[in-house]
């Protein structure tokens, strides 16, 4: 599937109800499947060019590097103790902040990065923990972002 594909598959606004919310992260997360991941690998340089641009998720930049590597490191089998809720949430926020033409387009001036803040908290919430073991073994092998 394309990435458009899953842009429509999972982040359709019009099939949205009040906007993001955790109750529409939770019915969207058990969604993901495995091409997704894919997809989310193949867009890397996308995401990164995302975060770091001169917008308000600059400051999420280095959040974002740490779900793509504990995204690739479990794709690659190098870390595979991570839950799959935790790789689905990563896929999801990713697409989700990929996408321009989400909830509130990013094109917007000033409101247009509101819907993927909240996007990228709720689902951080949801994972911290994961991050914080991915991070800790990472330090213990040695191993930087």
């Amino acid at each position: 599937m394309s990435f458009k594909g899953i842009l429509s598959r999972y982040l359709n606004p019009e099939d949205r109800d009040t906007g993001v919310s955790e109750n529409y992260m939770q019915k969207e997360v058990v969604k993901i499947r495995e091409e997704d991941v894919e997809i989310v690998m193949d867009n890397e340089e996308a995401i990164n060019k995302k975060f770091s641009g001169a917008n308000s998720l600059a400051k999420y930049a280095e959040l974002g590097k740490i779900m793509l590597a504990m995204l690739k490191d479990f794709k690659n089998g190098v870390y595979p103790q991570v839950p799959w809720f935790t790789i689905a949430t990563v896929v999801l926020v990713l697409v989700y902040v990929l996408n321009p033409f989400d909830l509130i387009p990013d094109f917007i001036p000033g409101i247009g990065y509101i819907d993927d803040v909240a996007v990228l908290g709720i689902g951080v919430g949801w994972m911290e923990s994961d991050l914080h073991q991915y991070l800790d073994w990472k330090i213990e092998e040695g191993k930087g972002l």
